[in-house]
């Protein structure tokens, strides 16, 4: 049975996506810790990430620090820090958020039932900042996410 990311990334459950590429997806969380709360997957369903392939890895770090600068650009945090755990999906994936602290690392204080305005507004800024960082492909569309083709 398919991970709710594989049918987030095939479109079969909704995503707020920032970064699309062949590899690697980027979409914000169902429940934020922070505005911006991102999470880079790996295309393919691969449950723990010390089992992704090496170039796979590298891919997704590369994302990871592409989609912090965006967030950093987006939200001028003090900090913009990245967890990985794994416990509630297993499909590898990496947490992308800006912090103001430690708390900013702690899932109890993740939002349960976000404002979908705040949440489409928060997307719309990454995409805007990955724009500005010459990132525009991988993007989307800025208001939408969408791609062309």
């Amino acid at each position: 049975m398919a991970s709710v990311f594989t049918r987030i990334i095939d479109g079969e459950l909704p995503g707020r996506f920032v970064w699309r590429d062949e590899q690697v997806v980027a979409f914000l969380s169902i429940n934020p810790i922070t505005d911006g709360h991102t999470l880079v997957v790996p295309r393919v369903e691969i449950d723990h990430w010390l089992d992704l392939d090496p170039d796979l890895w590298t891919r997704c770090s590369e994302v990871v620090r592409t989609v912090g600068l965006a967030i950093q650009r987006a939200f001028d945090p003090p900090r913009v820090g990245q967890l990985i755990e794994g416990f509630e999906v297993p499909h590898a994936h990496i947490h992308v958020l800006q912090i103001h602290g430690f708390g900013n690392l702690s899932f109890e204080h993740a939002a349960s039932d976000p404002d979908p305005d705040e949440m489409d507004d928060a997307a719309r800024r990454i995409r805007e900042a990955l724009h500005e960082l010459g990132h525009a492909a991988a993007a989307g569309d800025v208001a939408t996410g969408d791609q062309p083709g």
